[in-house]
């Protein structure tokens, strides 16, 4: 009687609704209640979201510091004076070295090759969208910083071989041609887009030789020193022609060394320190005019960024796998 009873409570009715395994036989009830649990954003899911919006505007910001640049160099080509009013400064590495022609060719080919190695690691990133807006920010705040001293202080001509296209006074359709022709030459002297003076301190040239390799070589692992090593001699010997061809003085190129790599390496100590990324009292680094902009571009970047790759062109070597589901499968390869 007793297990009887205990069946009938369990199994039996309830009401007037029949209840089996403790659930209502006709399904779930009228009354159940519905809870909507919102989707995270994607700075939610990850710790290093992709925000490829940003990466737009950083982009945009150092578009508009190279047309600033180009519209710069050619007002100091205006004022530069002539080689006949003002000889070139001593300079103690042209007192060294006799100026080589084809030197300035060897730089700028070094610096298209550097550039182009960077662009073919950079889109084979995992988390290419943070890495771009940080050498957008980079290379655009150098060259605006280019443009203050530039305008400031007018150089002479390095050497008595510079030809200078003549001045325009004051005919802006005429400037306007050679800042576009500047603009979509990449204001380099191997495609006849550069002729102009006065863009001496610093070094742009300079800037693109080292901030390459530092992307390069932070951005890969630690193992590939062999490529590491490759791409410092392709920097080093192109920093090395730019003084070899006298177009450039070496406190020209010391400057721009400098700049680059301290821009370089604050901002990747702001990066990857959280405590650092706050706008604080005890916080020095805040004060600077760009902390506004970086807390913008790398506010939701937690921690260091890893060097994940991925496949994109098929016929590339990369150290990934296609899955059998027709998935990229990422291969952690960091620093070792």
């Amino acid at each position: 009687m007793g297990n009887h009873g205990n069946n009938r409570h369990v199994n039996g009715h309830v009401g007037n609704g029949k209840i089996h395994n403790g659930a209502p036989k006709n399904g779930f009830r009228s009354d159940a209640i519905q809870i909507h649990i919102p989707r995270p954003s994607e700075s939610e899911r990850t710790a290093f979201p992709t925000e490829w919006y940003k990466t737009g505007v950083a982009f945009g910001y150092a578009l508009c510091c190279f047309i600033t640049t180009s519209i710069v160099i050619s007002i100091v080509h205006e004022r530069v004076p002539s080689k006949e009013e003002s000889p070139p400064l001593p300079d103690k590495f042209f007192d060294l070295f006799d100026r080589v022609q084809w030197a300035f060719s060897i730089c700028e080919i070094n610096g298209m090759l550097l550039v182009a190695i960077w662009t073919i690691q950079w889109i084979h990133l995992k988390h290419r969208s943070i890495v771009g807006r940080r050498f957008f920010f980079i290379v655009g705040t150098l060259y605006l910083y280019r443009c203050v001293t530039m305008y400031i202080t007018t150089l002479p001509v390095p050497g008595l071989h510079f030809k200078c296209a003549p001045k325009l006074l004051g005919d802006r359709e005429a400037q306007l041609r050679r800042i576009m022709k500047m603009i979509l030459g990449g204001g380099l002297s191997i495609t006849g887009s550069h002729s102009l003076c006065g863009d001496y301190l610093y070094s742009g040239h300079t800037v693109m030789l080292t901030l390459t390799y530092l992307f390069i070589k932070e951005y890969s692992p630690r193992r590939f020193w062999p490529y590491h090593w490759a791409c410092l001699s392709l920097s080093v010997s192109g920093i090395f022609c730019i003084l070899w061809a006298h177009d450039h003085y070496t406190v020209d190129v010391v400057v721009a060394y400098f700049i680059t790599t301290r821009l370089f390496w604050w901002y990747h100590t702001l990066a990857n320190q959280q405590c650092l990324k706050q706008d604080s009292q005890i916080n020095a680094f805040s004060r600077v005019w760009w902390f506004r902009l970086f807390s913008y571009f790398e506010r939701n970047v937690q921690g260091v960024v890893p060097r994940h790759y991925q496949m994109l062109l098929p016929w590339l070597p990369s150290p990934c796998r296609l899955s059998a589901a027709g998935r990229v499968k990422y291969s952690h390869v960091d620093s070792l």
